[in-house]
């Protein structure tokens, strides 16, 4: 395969804008591994993950992982599984666990920045990390995607430059992983918002 014919189906005006974007993605598990799928298929340039956990059994219902891959760290396996779909992207990954002081250093030439942790608290440190120290940069999280149904809840909403998708209200239940199809639906929001914010002069 090559560059031309992996491209052959996308709009010509498109493709340039997304090959010199770079997208920053917090997480590899659910959400992340999904967006990196979309956005890589989709034709973005470069991705920046960052992700300290390894592949558990438990993880094989909603990430883009395989049973041959489980114990290896997800951001390695990730790199693997993109380069099998696009050798055309760019990647940076980092088997490290993100916090306030690392972020601002690993994401810093990023054009927008994608959350994609499960816990709350991260969430926050994340959101709130990004908005002071790149307040003009967009970052796009997620709120809200547990369970199954109720497509007709889910939503995004902007609050200056943070964009969260989901439906703000489902909350993550002990012992109880999020399923494919409304993780699949709430990343792929995230992803083609990210499309949506590129492409917005076209």
């Amino acid at each position: 395969m090559n560059k031309k014919d992996f491209f052959s189906q996308h709009d010509p005006k498109i493709v340039p804008v997304l090959q010199k974007a770079v997208i920053g993605i917090a997480g590899a598990g659910g959400l992340g591994s999904n967006i990196a799928v979309s956005l890589v298929r989709a034709g973005i340039g470069k991705l920046i993950v960052a992700d300290f956990d390894k592949i558990e059994p438990s993880n094989l219902n909603r990430q883009q992982f395989f049973s041959d891959q489980i114990g290896m760290p997800k951001v390695i396996a990730l790199l693997e599984n993109l380069n099998k779909i696009s050798p055309f992207t760019k990647y940076q990954v980092h088997e490290i666990k993100l916090h306030k002081d690392n972020i601002p250093y690993i994401y810093k030439d990023v054009d927008i920045m994608v959350e994609a942790f499960d816990k709350a608290e991260m969430k926050t440190m994340l959101i709130e990390t990004w908005l002071t120290n790149f307040p003009d940069m967009p970052i796009i999280a997620a709120s809200g995607l547990s369970g199954w149904g109720k497509n007709e809840i889910l939503h995004s909403r902007k609050i200056d430059n943070l964009y969260i998708c989901g439906d703000e209200e489902t909350e993550l239940q002990t012992g109880i992983s999020p399923m494919a199809p409304r993780v699949g639906i709430v990343a792929n929001m995230q992803a083609n918002l990210v499309l949506e914010l590129l492409l917005r002069e076209i």
